[in-house]
Formats: C-alpha cells, structure tokens, sequence
C-alpha cells in the first residue's frame, strides 16, 4: 500500500546506501591517505640510508595534479568565480521563485517557493556526494568516474607537512571554486523544468524525479560538453559544439525535458476556458530583473577568470537581454496593440537564454541581434505553437528554454569570432565555414533526442511507481494548502 511518507522514505535510504558505497569506493583516492601511505613506505626506505644533514630539506610528495601553492592563487579569479557562484545560486531563490511563483495562480505560490527552495537544497547534496564526480570525474567519453565522490580531491588537507587544496586543472582557482560554481547550474536546471508542471505534480514526485534527472541526464550532458566528453568542441561528433555557458546543457535539456512533462501530465483542469491569468506580475517583473543581474555570474562567470573574455560574456549578455525585451514588447505592440509587463519579462528571459551558448564567443553587436531574434521567436512559441498544440506548458519552459536554448546553439555557430579567444576563423559569417554550424546542430539533436528518451522513461517510472499528478481534490484547492498545509497570503 502506498503512503504518503513512503516515496520520500525509499529515496532516503538510496541516498544512504549509495553515501555509503561512494565513501567506502572514495577511501581508495584519498589523498589524505595515499599521502600516510607514501610516508609510511618512505620511513621504511630511511631506515636503511644515511640520515640527512641539517642543510637538506625533506621533499614533500606531490599526490594531486595539478597543485598550485596557495600564494599562486589568482585572488582576483577566485573573488569573481565566488561571487559569480553566489550570483547564480541567487538566480534559483529569489530570482527563478518570484519569476515562476507570480505566474501561478495564488492558491499555488508556495508551492512553485517550494520546489525552487528545496531544489537548492536537496541538489546541493547531491552535487557533493556523486554529482560532480559524474560531470567532471575522469576523462571518459560518456560519464564521469569516482575521482570526486564525496568531495575527495576537491577539499583541502593535511600531508604531514602543509594544508594542500587542490587546484582545479588549468586554471589559477581551486577545485573547491570550480566545483560550487557549476554546482549552481545543477541546482537551477531542473528548477527550470518546474515551470512546465506547475499546479499539479506532486511534491514527492517531482523531487524524485529532479534527483534521477539531475543523475541521469544533466550529468552526462554535462560531461560530454565541458568535460571533453561526447559533444565538446574539437574531439565531439561532428567537430563538437561550442557551448559557453549552458545552451544545450542547461536551457535545451530542461526546455525538452519540460515539454516531455506537460505532455506526459496533461494539461491543468480548467485549462483553456478557466482563468489562469498571472496573480501578481510584481512578483514576476522583479523575478525577471534578478534573473538578469544573475545571470552575469552565470554567464560572465563561465570565463573561469576575471578577464577579458568575461568582460565581453557580461556585456553581450545585457545587449542580448535589452534587446530580448525591446523585440518581445515591440511584437505584443503590433499584434495587440498594447506591450505588457509580462511580455517585456519574458523577452528579457528570451535574450537572455539564447545568448548563453554564445557569450564566450560573439561579440556584442551580434549579440543584439541574437537577443532581437529571440524575443520575436520566442514570442511565437509562446503564443501561436503553443496554442496551435493545445499543451499546457505552464510557465512557458519550453517556449523560452527549449526554443532560445536551440535558437542561440544554432546561432554560435553562424556568429562565433576569433577576436575574442583568437585561433582559427570559427562562425559562418566570419568566413569558418559550415563545420562549426553543423556541429551546433548535432549537439542540438542530440541533447533534443536523449532528454526526450530519458525524461520519458523516468516519468513513466515514476508514475507507475508513486503517481506523478495529485488528485482533482488538490489540484482544486491549490498545492499550497493540500501538498505543503500553508497559505501564500492571509488577510484579516
């Protein structure tokens, strides 16, 4: 029989049992222990030479590589990576929150508050116990290994001599930075994908799924583009895709994923003749302002470094948004007669979203245009496919997400500039050809295909296992009474 503590029981103890196997599989890399180990058999092999005079040092033993002391640590790199980090955390709550939460109706607020908030959370510790190690571990084509299960490798210790923290590889930052900052991405994604069901899935089923999705799907993705994996530029399939900050990772893998979803749901009761407006697009117009002063960090933040790609990364992501919002607001004039708050948020989203694959790699004049482009498309999507459908994409994931994730891959490929990392002409308007464009379509599809395939597959699981939807009763009265026992908003 089912209860209704039962689903969130059995994922704590999966959890549990695999903290436990990942630690006991760490324990083999602990540098910690591997230095003990050398120092052991280093003191066996003294006793048989000559002791050291006074003027001889005792070399230490370098376990980790790269390991660069912590006065070669570029301070100025470190501040903005962790202030880029914060930026984009910032991005989930209250950024994401009051974006989504003012789109729902008020008997749902909190729980739109919810899923944001305990995604950051619950994310967070699956980062650390096997996340990261699947992104970023090793350097197979698929998947990544245990090299950073349970943070080993990636925290500082003590090698009887110094405090040793590891420095991640090519770079002037340690792993702990690098590993916090692409932890925020895992953490938004799948919040992402929250705006495709909102109303009407479960708490319970929606953190299970997020949890096997951010595993199964945002891992591998994650590995095959920034980690030398499947799709990176240059060793990829078809010559790899330049992805700069998360265009397929991120914004194509949740735009699909939510579309899989409201499919998969069906639509909210009441959807197409009830009303469904937005209960408070204050919330939402600041949720949108956040969004886009986080997403700096986000994008600017993919440099690795406070340098001059940075700079040209933050400044293409603000031309790309103004100009999302400008395009967005102009269509609503022409076809309605009137531009709407609502409207200009989401082109800003829009321009945003699309400039993400590219802001490493165009320079900011294309970037207005990338930034024109999606607020006109997106504006179609949200509006005249999705109704044409008839799918009740909640929050417009897919119509932003999906359709100006795909819209900004393709688009890397026709702007990318070698003025800005040199090398090689690259973009099809720079005189590089067709490779570079046509490996932005592969990456495309092939993000498309596997996030289909696998949200599918886990949804069906799910469903047949502990439901996805609530019941009509609660959907009625809204989640926030029925699946969390609070009010958004209570008026004497």
């Amino acid at each position: 029989m089912r209860t209704r503590y039962a689903p969130m029981m059995t994922l704590f103890a999966v959890m549990l049992s695999l903290c436990s196997f990942t630690f006991l599989v760490a324990q083999e890399t602990d540098p910690a222990n591997a230095e003990e180990n050398v120092t052991e058999t280093k003191a066996a092999e003294d006793e048989t030479v000559e002791p050291k005079t006074e003027n001889e040092s005792t070399p230490t033993v370098d376990i980790l590589d790269p390991q660069v002391p912590a006065d070669e640590i570029d301070s100025g790199d470190n501040a903005w990576m962790l202030t880029s980090s914060a930026l984009v955390l910032f991005m989930t709550v209250p950024g994401l929150a009051m974006f989504y939460g003012g789109l729902v109706r008020r008997k749902n607020i909190l729980s739109v508050i919810m899923q944001c908030l305990f995604l950051m959370a619950i994310m967070t510790v699956v980062w650390a116990l096997w996340g990261y190690s699947l992104a970023f571990g090793g350097d197979g084509r698929y998947i990544g290994n245990g090299e950073y299960v349970l943070m080993m490798n990636v925290q500082s210790y003590f090698n009887g001599t110094d405090v040793v923290t590891p420095v991640h590889d090519g770079s002037n930052i340690p792993e702990y930075t690098f590993m916090v900052f692409q932890g925020m991405f895992f953490i938004i994604t799948p919040a992402l994908i929250c705006g495709a069901f909102a109303e009407r899935m479960k708490f319970s089923s929606m953190v299970v799924f997020s949890v096997l999705w951010g595993t199964l799907v945002y891992c591998p993705l994650c590995h095959w583009v920034w980690d030398g994996g499947l799709l990176a530029h240059g060793p990829g399939l078809a010559g790899g895709a330049l992805d700069f900050a998360g265009g397929t990772v991120v914004h194509i893998s949740s735009g699909i994923s939510a579309l899989v979803c409201a499919f998969i749901l069906g639509n909210r009761l009441g959807f197409g003749h009830d009303d469904m407006r937005p209960h408070n697009l204050t919330y939402t117009a600041l949720g949108a302002g956040m969004l886009w002063v986080g997403w700096f960090g986000f994008n600017a933040g993919s440099a690795g470094a406070a340098n001059g790609v940075a700079a040209n990364a933050f400044v293409v992501t603000h031309f790309s948004a103004a100009a999302g919002a400008v395009a967005w607001s102009l269509m609503e004039y022409f076809t309605r007669g009137k531009a709407s708050v609502l409207g200009c948020a989401s082109g800003a989203v829009a321009g945003l979203v699309c400039i993400t694959p590219a802001a490493g790699h165009v320079l900011p004049m294309p970037a207005l245009v990338m930034g024109c482009l999606a607020g006109i498309i997106c504006f179609y999507a949200c509006t005249t496919l999705k109704s044409k459908f008839g799918y009740d994409d909640s929050l417009d994931a897919f119509g932003v997400h999906g359709i100006g994730g795909t819209l900004g891959a393709i688009l890397t490929g026709v702007f990318a500039s070698q003025a800005i990392n040199g090398g090689e002409k690259m973009g099809l308007l720079e005189g590089g050809g067709t490779t570079l464009l046509i490996g932005q379509i592969v990456a495309v599809l092939v993000t498309a295909a596997f996030s289909v395939v696998m949200t599918l597959i886990l949804l069906k699981i799910i469903d047949a296992t502990m439901g996805l939807r609530v019941s009509q009763e609660y959907e009625i009265r809204g989640l926030d009474g029925s699946e969390h026992g609070e009010e958004g908003y209570i008026f004497n």
